[in-house]
């Protein structure tokens, strides 16, 4: 087994390839504080991950850990640029929590109590064109600390002033590295998830892709991305892998939904498909069989003026029959001095 100064190497190696691979992944951008506009591209990423977590995917990209009250531990990252010019980033950390929206990010620089123990040796860097500059981040859990999971993000942001109505407006672009961090004795909590309903639909543009209700039954959030491969279709046809473009996070005892788009031009089955979802270091699996509705069938379901010409029809129908039984009435009635 490597020692103690190996291990860390592979890890720092693991982590450049990682970045240069799946750079995105690392990246986080501010869903409301991102602009298209910003002056050149910044980033920041991490250089080390614990030991025990090198075979966890989501500690490459995220700070993930378990740790007793009273620890104290550190995390070194790297701010960076590709712009040809200097750049100012502040560094903070600022809110984040996870619910039925998924991992969502507090505005502009909100505490918690997680950001109250996270200290940076950096509160703010000067980039050089193409530059990098190491940061340290220092996590000091109290010992009176609580069990239970804390959300956070460790931001990077450059404001530029912007010409507007009064001359005062500001361009703020941020991106960061997201902070899952469990408190509490003993070992860490377990991570679990289950896969419920699998059903194959369609994207408003028509395009397949198949949708799994998913829930999470463990003690911390997870961050699902699935996969899915198609077997056995038409003419004995395979396809896949497929992959999510999005990843899912969930919280303790949250439900929610993972989709993921198939190829445009599948025929509509049927198939049997193999989903695979997972979350660190946590897999699971659903198997079946599906046909994909037909972009006539989903047109069917969804037009909101199918409803409206049945209901037209149905009634023009009860006319015509009213109008029919009227006119025997009308014919069979007799005439005067006529027996009845």
């Amino acid at each position: 087994m490597p020692d103690r100064s190996a291990r860390r190497i592979i890890a720092a190696g693991l982590l450049a390839i990682a970045a240069a691979v799946a750079h995105a992944a690392a990246v986080v951008p501010a869903a409301a504080d991102g602009d298209a506009r910003r002056p050149g591209r910044f980033g920041i990423r991490l250089l080390e991950i614990p030991e025990n977590r090198l075979d966890d995917p989501r500690s490459y990209a995220f700070i993930v850990d378990h740790v007793n009250p009273g620890t104290t531990f550190t995390r070194r990252l790297e701010v960076f640029s590709t712009s040809s010019r200097r750049q100012h980033v502040s560094l903070y950390p600022a809110a984040a929590r996870v619910g039925d929206a998924g991992f969502t990010f507090a505005p502009a620089r909100t505490a918690n109590e997680l950001t109250s123990w996270i200290t940076l040796d950096r509160s703010a860097v000067d980039l050089p064109p193409h530059g990098r500059v190491p940061v340290t981040a220092t996590v000091a859990v109290p010992a009176a600390a609580v069990k239970g999971e804390r959300y956070a993000v460790i931001w990077a942001e450059i404001s530029s002033a912007s010409p507007g109505p009064a001359g005062n407006v500001a361009l703020v672009n941020r991106v960061g590295i997201r902070t899952y961090l469990d408190v509490g004795p003993g070992g860490e909590p377990p991570t679990r998830f289950r896969i419920g309903e699998v059903t194959a639909g369609r994207t408003e543009d028509g395009q397949p892709r198949l949708v799994a209700e998913v829930g999470n039954t463990g003690e911390r959030a997870v961050d699902l991305e699935g996969e899915v491969r198609l077997s056995d279709g038409p003419s004995a046809l395979s396809a896949g892998p497929f992959r999510g473009t999005r990843i899912a996070t969930l919280p303790p005892g949250g439900h929610g939904q993972v989709a993921v788009p198939l190829g445009r031009d599948l025929p509509a089955g049927p198939w049997r498909f193999r989903l695979t979802l997972r979350s660190g270091l946590v897999t699971r699996t659903a198997t079946g069989t599906i046909t994909f509705p037909t972009a006539g069938e989903r047109a069917a379901r969804t037009d909101p003026s199918v409803p409206v010409l049945v209901a037209v029809a149905v009634a023009g129908l009860a006319a015509m029959v009213l109008l029919v039984v009227n006119l025997r009435r009308f014919r069979r009635r007799p005439l005067d001095g006529e027996a009845a």
